[in-house]
C-alpha cells in the first residue's frame, strides 16, 4: 500500500516537474523572440520606407529581418498574381494582393502564438494536479491512522501539512505560466498591430 501511495505522489511530482520545465522553456524562448521583435520591427519598417526604391527596400529588409515576418509580408505584396484561367484570377488584382497579405499575417500570427496554448493549459491545470496530490496524501494519511485509537491533532497536522506541499507546488508551476501568458498575449497584440499597419501601407502603394 505504501509503495502504491509513493508511486502516485511521485507521479504527481514528476508531472509538475515536466510542466514547470516545459513552461519555463516556452517562457524564455517566447520572451526572447518578443523582445527582439519589439526592438527591431519599427527600425526595420523605417528602414524599408527610407529606401529609394521598392527593390532596394526589399533588399534591405531581406538582409536585416532575421525573424522574417516583415519580409514575408513585403513578398506577399509583390507575389505573382493568380494564373490566368484559375478561379483566383477572377478576383480583382487588389483583392488578390489583400488575400496574399492576409495569409502572410495569419502565418505570422500562428507563429507568434505557438506555445501560448501550452502556457494556458499549464496555468489552468497545474493547481488541480497539485490539489490531486494533496487530496491523495491526506486520504491515505487518514487511512493510515484509522484504528489507532483516539486521534490527536498532531497526528493529523503533520501529514496534512506535508500534503499541502503538493498544492503549493502546483501553484508554483501555474502562477508564472499565467503571468507569462498574459504578458505574451499583450506583446503579440502590439507586434501584430505593427505588422498589420505595415501590410496596409504596402497595400496602399500604387502599382
Amino acid at each position: 500500500m505504501t509503495a502504491s501511495i509513493d508511486a502516485v505522489i511521485g507521479s504527481v511530482a514528476l508531472v509538475l516537474i515536466v510542466m514547470s520545465v516545459w513552461s519555463w522553456t516556452v517562457i524564455f524562448n517566447k520572451f526572447a523572440r518578443a523582445r527582439r521583435l519589439q526592438r527591431t520591427s519599427r527600425i526595420l519598417i523605417d528602414t524599408y520606407w527610407s529606401a529609394p526604391s521598392a527593390q532596394e527596400a526589399r533588399t534591405r529588409l531581406a538582409a536585416s529581418d532575421r525573424m522574417g515576418y516583415l519580409q514575408a509580408i513585403a513578398e506577399a505584396a509583390d507575389s505573382p498574381l493568380a494564373a490566368p484561367g484559375s478561379l483566383a484570377a477572377s478576383v480583382p488584382t487588389d483583392d488578390q494582393i489583400t488575400r496574399n497579405l492576409r495569409i502572410a499575417l495569419l502565418d505570422a500570427k500562428t507563429d507568434l502564438e505557438t506555445g501560448l496554448t501550452a502556457l494556458a493549459t499549464i496555468g489552468n491545470t497545474a493547481p488541480f494536479v497539485g490539489l490531486f496530490g494533496t487530496v491523495w496524501s491526506i486520504f491515505n494519511a487518514l487511512v493510515g491512522i484509522e484504528g489507532e485509537g483516539p486521534v490527536m491533532i498532531n497526528q493529523v497536522a503533520g501529514p496534512v501539512g506535508e500534503a499541502l506541499i503538493m498544492t503549493a507546488a502546483g501553484l508554483f508551476v501555474a502562477i508564472p505560466a499565467v503571468i507569462a501568458y498574459n504578458a505574451l498575449v499583450r506583446t503579440n497584440r502590439v507586434v501584430l498591430a505593427e505588422l498589420d499597419g505595415f501590410a496596409r501601407d504596402l497595400q496602399a502603394m500604387p502599382r
